[in-house]
């Protein structure tokens, strides 16, 4: 691989901005892609890649270019020269980089794989919190199967089309897509590429959504016509699931405390040609109260550490705080307590999140039957997906019915 110096720069600006600034990698990787009209699809995945293999392994890279925070972009470099060696990429003669000691890096990066979280490139806190929800056995598998690049999933929208007509849509564009065992609205591409460029896109035939992810939804078990409430849509990957298993049938009603998110959830519904879709955006606690006691299904698609989906967004390794977590884990309760409320006699909810931890899934669960709101509810079946079994993202999810 010859090494360009445009595109290395651009490496280098991004990832300052993503350790330095503590801007999010995938905004960061959009903005810099569209700096020069004139690269190619291999050089917009030379820096996107680079610099997620980078944010992805920093402990470990850094720790081998002995560099600390706050990284000038000398530091940078012999970040990337370490990356560079470890790739097997020879290393241009450019002042920017410096003789990079090829067998000392090696060796150094031999010795420090001997430790998990060097080896793994997790903070201190993060792996023994792992250790001490999951077991050392079952973490060190996990958060092995978290630092692989996630794949490329898409859903098929079967309000628009089939599984195998968009597959042989895709084909005749150039994209090779092969169904998912076990996961019936799923096709995972053979190579990663744009699929948001392909007309399969524009016409609404799919959206790129984690097979896992998938399963939510199904799990909802919703029928066309009824009355569902999707408490935290966000942009509504899984609200416009609901539609699709609801035929567009009955009533979705989609709420989210932030409305740009729901802005977006608005586009995507109508790409989707979903039409059942009722987006409100929660401005005061009135509009949830008016809901108590009226839906059919309720999805609380809770706010959480996002743990389970490491793989596909590495940044969060170095953003989130042992704090947050905490923090979260009440606020997961008390949505749970509130939002629980929306469901009507006979009716189900789904409590779930994309973390792995027990104590923001199954703990969590258990105390609110175990509470006031909760004890009119019972647990019909929970699932846990972990990345290291699944190969996709680590989730968690419990159909709850009220008596």
């Amino acid at each position: 691989m010859r090494l360009h110096r445009n595109l290395v720069f651009a490496t280098i600006d991004a990832l300052s901005e993503i350790f330095n600034e503590g801007n999010y990698a995938d905004k960061v990787i959009e903005k810099t892609l569209k700096r020069d009209k004139r690269w190619g699809s291999r050089d917009r995945s030379f820096i996107a890649e680079t610099v997620y293999e980078i944010v992805r392994w920093k402990r470990l890279y850094t720790e081998i270019a002995e560099v600390k925070e706050p990284y000038s972009r000398e530091n940078l470099f012999r970040v990337f020269a370490v990356w560079a060696t470890l790739r097997g990429v020879t290393l241009p003669d450019w002042k920017q980089i410096e003789p990079t000691p090829s067998r000392k890096i090696k060796g150094k990066f031999d010795e420090l794989s001997k430790i998990r979280k060097y080896r793994e490139s997790v903070p201190d806190w993060m792996d023994e919190l792992g250790v001490k929800e999951l077991g050392e056995k079952v973490w060190e598998k996990e958060i092995h199967a978290l630092n692989e690049q996630a794949p490329v999933v898409l859903r098929v929208n079967t309000l628009n089309t089939t599984r195998d007509n968009l597959r042989s849509v895709l084909n005749d564009e150039g994209i090779k897509a092969e169904p998912v065992k076990g996961y019936p609205y799923a096709l995972q591409l053979e190579e990663r590429s744009n699929v948001f460029r392909t007309e399969a896109f524009k016409k609404g035939f799919f959206e790129v959504q984690d097979a896992n992810s998938q399963l939510v939804a199904e799990f909802l078990d919703v029928k066309p016509g009824m009355r569902v409430v999707d408490t935290c849509a966000g942009a509504g990957g899984k609200t416009l699931h609901i539609a699709a298993l609801m035929e567009n049938k009955g009533q979705i009603i989609a709420t989210d405390i932030y409305e740009n998110k729901l802005k977006e959830l608005k586009r995507r519904a109508k790409r989707a040609h979903a039409h059942n879709i009722d987006p409100r955006a929660i401005e005061s606690t009135k509009v949830i109260k008016k809901l108590y006691g009226t839906a059919d299904r309720v999805l609380i698609d809770a706010p959480c550490s996002g743990l389970g989906v490491l793989s596909r967004n590495p940044d969060a390794k170095w953003k989130l705080q042992p704090e947050f977590i905490e923090k979260i884990k009440n606020t997961q309760a008390e949505i749970l307590n509130t939002y629980s409320r929306i469901v009507k006699d006979g009716g189900k909810l789904v409590y779930a999140t994309c973390s792995i931890l027990p104590s923001e899934n199954q703990e969590q669960v258990e105390k609110f039957l175990a509470s006031e709101n909760g004890k009119d509810f019972k647990l019909i079946k929970d699932k846990k997906l972990l990345s290291s079994e699944s190969g996709y993202d680590g989730f968690y999810m419990a159909l709850l019915q009220k008596n």
